[in-house]
C-alpha cells in the first residue's frame, strides 16, 4: 500500500483538511441525501486518485462504512494504492454481473471496487443501464460510495459518472488547473445535471 498521508499522519494538516471534507460532505446532505459522490478531477495533472483514497481513509476512520469505486477504465490507480488484485473489478462487473467484487483495504470500514481489465470501449460500457444497476446494488451496502474517475475535460466518462451520482466534488489541482479550464469542467457538469458540492483545492501551496 502507497503510503497515504491520511494513514501514517492521522493528525496532520492534510488528514485534517480530508477529514474537514468529510464534514462538509455530511452537512451537505442534511436537506438531500448525499451518498454517491464522484471526485472530479479537471485536468490529467490532478492527483484525483490518491485525493479519492485519502478521503475513503478518513471516512472509514470516522466510522463510515465506504466503498471506493476505481472508475476509472483507462488509467486505473486504486489497485495499486491498495496494493490488491485488479484481476476482477468493476469492468468484469458490468458485463457479467454476479457480486460486487469488492475487496477490503488494509482500514476497518473501507471496501474497494478496482478498476478490471482495460476493456476497449469504456464509454459503450458506462452508457449502458447496466451502470445505474449496479451502483444501486452498492448503495445497500455502505453508507457512502466514492468514486475515482478520468479528469473532466479529457474524456466523456467523467461526464456519464456523474450523471448517475447523487453529488460531484470538483479537483482543481492549485499549480496548474487554470480558472478557465475550471470554469469548462463546471459546465460539462452542469450540463448532465450533476449535483456539484464544490471544489477542493489542491496542492495550493504550489500556487
Amino acid at each position: 500500500m502507497v503510503n497515504l498521508t491520511t494513514i501514517v499522519d492521522p493528525h496532520g494538516a492534510v488528514a485534517e483538511a480530508y477529514q474537514s471534507l468529510r464534514t462538509s460532505l455530511e452537512f451537505s446532505s442534511l436537506e438531500k441525501p448525499v451518498k454517491v459522490i464522484l471526485l472530479a478531477a479537471v485536468d490529467a495533472n490532478t492527483e484525483k486518485s490518491t485525493a479519492a483514497a485519502n478521503l475513503a481513509v478518513v471516512m472509514a476512520q470516522a466510522g463510515d462504512r465506504v466503498i471506493l469505486v476505481d472508475g476509472d477504465l483507462r488509467r486505473p490507480h486504486q489497485h495499486e494504492i491498495f496494493g490488491l488484485n485488479n484481476q476482477l473489478g468493476l469492468s468484469r462487473w458490468l458485463e457479467s454481473g454476479g457480486e460486487p467484487p469488492l475487496q477490503p483495504a488494509n482500514i476497518e470500514g473501507l471496501q474497494v471496487l478496482t478498476a478490471g481489465p482495460i476493456v476497449g470501449n469504456p464509454v459503450a460500457l458506462l452508457s449502458t443501464r447496466r451502470l445505474h444497476e449496479r451502483l444501486a446494488e452498492l448503495r445497500e451496502r455502505a453508507d457512502y460510495i466514492l468514486l475515482d474517475a478520468p479528469p473532466v475535460l479529457e474524456v466523456t466518462d467523467a461526464a456519464l459518472w456523474a450523471s448517475q451520482v447523487d453529488g460531484v466534488v470538483l479537483l482543481v489541482n492549485g499549480g496548474s488547473t487554470k480558472r478557465d479550464q475550471a470554469q469548462r469542467a463546471k459546465s460539462i457538469l452542469e450540463r448532465v445535471h450533476a449535483h456539484v458540492l464544490g471544489a477542493v483545492l489542491l496542492n495550493a501551496e504550489k500556487r
